[in-house]
């Protein structure tokens, strides 16, 4: 059963950093799109960030782009996010999922919704 395991989350200060991780288990990522999601209180869940493992294109939402950055590892079946200049708008649960597809951003039916991680952004 795929799924994945999303941690790194906490409360952090404005300005500071933090590095989210998503670990994947039942299949290898090697071949996917990976993307990052956020829900903020009150608000419906978006997406942030994409990885296309195999070739490495990126996609970020235009208000994220030079604060966030999205990795992978391939050894650790994991992909990874880290936010810089962490702002309180960035406060939400981050997820991550796929849609079996190769491309980003990701359209389709999405899979392997887990916990996710939270994420408060005090000012």
């Amino acid at each position: 059963q795929m799924q994945f395991v999303e941690s790194g989350g906490g409360l952090v200060q404005a300005g500071g950093s933090l590095r989210l991780a998503c670990a994947a288990s039942g299949f290898n990522l090697d071949y996917y799109a990976i993307g990052w999601f956020r829900e903020a209180p009150g608000e419906e869940r978006e997406a942030v960030s994409c990885i296309s493992v195999n070739d490495g294109s990126t996609y970020y939402l235009d208000s994220v782009k030079g604060r966030f950055t999205i990795s992978t590892d391939v050894a650790k079946n994991s992909v990874y996010l880290h936010i810089d200049n962490l702002k309180p708008e960035d406060t939400a649960v981050y997820y991550c999922a796929t849609d079996w597809s190769y491309v980003c951003p990701l359209r389709n039916h999405l899979y392997g919704w887990g916990q996710g991680t939270r994420v408060t952004v005090s000012s």
